[in-house]
């Protein structure tokens, strides 16, 4: 087995197509939208675009509700459009990804309909069905967007399973038939030149067969997590996946797997299992929870995120892959929620860029990243789209907490804050749409844009750049060994990535005030070079005093 894939030196870069460009002037993004920015995504240096579905959808969930996987959504375009982009993305040298999101579908696929119909003929078990329990819901779990996991159906007089929204229900794995589907649904796309899937909540689609309930908190509700993440037979579905469709093309296949460790995913990602090239794991985006639900929100501290971090760098060298992000259509601005994103703004999105990128793994940029754009600044809850932010907001209230307190979490925390349009100009709409965009484009366009950021060379562009060109320049970047030093230190991250007789220093600092750096003394070199910083001047890496945010890398040799 090739243990040098593309994918381990390529760099992704995430584009949500409803809030990327809208070519048509109807406020929302489409594929003739990615098209016209391709030479932008060309000039960044990213390798990989990952789109979030495209499909035929509802959108009840943001097109995470699929009602047809072979339909292009009208607003985003059609087949033709898909092709083009696929064609106009390999003649640019980029690949393309896609998500595929076959945990659930939308109420209104063909499937659930016919399975809730009178006369389902073999549909019926493509859903999961039950009796209810004393009168209700076959257990207590509650699904991620809120109240229980179970709807009833007067037609077919029973429950069926949807762990997230009422209109997503889970399909049943356990039946055959599925998996043959989903094998076409992936063969359709991939014999159309896609370069492999980004899999929606992957390790969920094994549930333990006795639907057992699970402790229950506050309100009643237990988690579905216990009985249905990273269950045995999900290991089973990925291998038939790979030796049944992805085996048959060269591609990269990340998996979002929620209630992860970094133990579990050897299983996942270790190339001799044949399951997953890497996944997303979640446990570094919850070093700012106060508790178990997103919305519990209390202050990052870095020493929990390099605790976090490092462990992952350890665990899976020489084992499996890591997949390295800050950002993505689910979480906050990464310099809104770890860095600074007023006056250190450009200091500190560089910063965790440069701490990010040099790690071991593939690094992922979510639109709009590069630029350091920041969390939405909405003033009302009816500016909000997300299903997930307005039931919270819901339950917010009816618990007690007035109009500024609730929006004060959703500030912090709505997935909203990444779905704003991307910031392309100074001007109307920032340069998104010619009409009303989808959602309200963040004020502070006006100086945070693409436009700007081309053309200055000193900008957050250009820093990510630079990583970029590092990480295909370098080859410690992608081989080299982890190694965590000063790792008591409370303001700076620091590592090495080691190789033979050589090694990078990265080193980063967290605060908005100067502090010290001094290198330990196991750390021994004859020369050394700084490659990159966020701030003009070269240092020595034996030691100095880092400046606000300062992030800083140096090549040791000897």
């Amino acid at each position: 087995m090739n243990d040098r894939p593309w994918w381990r030196r390529a760099v992704v870069y995430q584009i949500y197509p409803r809030s990327f460009r809208d070519s048509t002037g109807d406020g929302v993004g489409d594929l003739r939208g990615v098209v016209d920015k391709l030479s932008y995504v060309q000039k960044l240096g990213a390798d990989v675009i990952w789109l979030n579905p495209i499909y035929a959808s509802p959108n009840v969930d943001n097109g995470y509700d699929i009602a047809d996987y072979r339909v292009v959504a009208p607003e985003y375009g059609t087949l033709a459009d898909a092709d083009e982009l696929i064609t106009q993305a390999h003649a640019r040298g980029l690949r393309i990804i896609l998500d595929l999101v076959v945990n659930h579908t939308s109420d209104q696929h063909e499937w659930f309909r016919r399975s809730c119909s009178a006369d389902p003929g073999h549909y019926r078990d493509y859903y999961i069905w039950r009796d209810g329990v004393d009168g209700g819901p076959p257990n207590n779990w509650k699904s991620s967007f809120g109240g229980s996991a179970w709807t009833w159906n007067a037609t077919v007089g029973k429950y069926y399973l949807h762990l997230f929204a009422a209109e997503q229900p889970d399909l049943n794995w356990e039946n055959p038939r599925v998996r043959a589907e989903v094998r076409e649904i992936m063969r359709f796309w991939l014999d159309r030149g896609i370069d492999g899937y980004r899999m929606d909540v992957i390790n969920l689609i094994a549930k333990n067969q006795e639907f057992r309930s699970t402790p229950a908190g506050p309100d009643g509700y237990g988690s579905y997590y216990p009985q249905c993440a990273n269950q045995p037979r999900v290991h089973e579905f990925l291998r038939d996946l790979r030796r049944d469709v992805l085996d048959d093309f060269d591609v990269m296949v990340v998996g979002e797997t929620p209630r992860t460790t970094a133990e579990q995913a050897i299983e996942y990602t270790d190339p001799r299992n044949g399951e997953l090239d890497m996944i997303f794991h979640f446990e570094h985006m919850h070093v700012d929870r106060a508790g178990d639900s997103k919305w519990d929100v209390c202050p990052a501290r870095m020493p929990d995120l390099r605790r976090v971090l490092s462990h992952w760098q350890e665990v899976l060298n020489g084992r499996g892959w890591n997949s390295l992000y800050w950002s993505n259509h689910d979480q906050p601005r990464v310099v809104s929620r770890f860095g600074d994103d007023g006056r250190f703004r450009v200091e500190s999105a560089k910063m965790l860029g440069t701490l990010l990128h040099l790690m071991q793994g593939t690094p992922y940029i979510y639109q709009g990243e590069e630029l350091g754009m920041t969390n939405a600044d909405f003033l009302r809850i009816g500016q909000f789209d997300d299903i997930d932010s307005k039931n919270a907001y819901r339950d917010f209230t009816a618990a007690g907490l007035d109009d500024g307190e609730a929006m004060a979490i959703l500030h912090a925390r709505s997935r909203d804050n990444a779905r704003t349009p991307m910031q392309w100009t100074a001007g109307a709409e920032a340069g998104f749409t010619d009409g009303t965009p989808w959602l309200p484009v963040n004020p502070n366009h006006v100086h945070v844009n693409a436009e700007e950021a081309v053309e200055d060379p000193q900008s957050v562009f250009h820093h990510y750049r630079e990583l970029i060109r590092l990480r295909h320049e370098c080859d410690l970047v992608t081989t080299g060994s982890y190694r965590l030093i000063n790792g008591d230190d409370p303001d700076v991250f620091a590592y090495l990535r080691e190789g033979e007789g050589e090694a990078l220093l990265v080193v980063c600092s967290f605060s908005a005030e100067a502090v010290e750096f001094t290198l330990p003394g196991d750390v021994s070199f004859g020369t050394s070079r700084q490659l990159l910083s966020n701030y003009p001047d070269d240092r020595d890496p034996r030691g100095f005093v880092l400046r606000p945010y300062e992030g800083v890398v140096f090549r040791l040799a000897g």
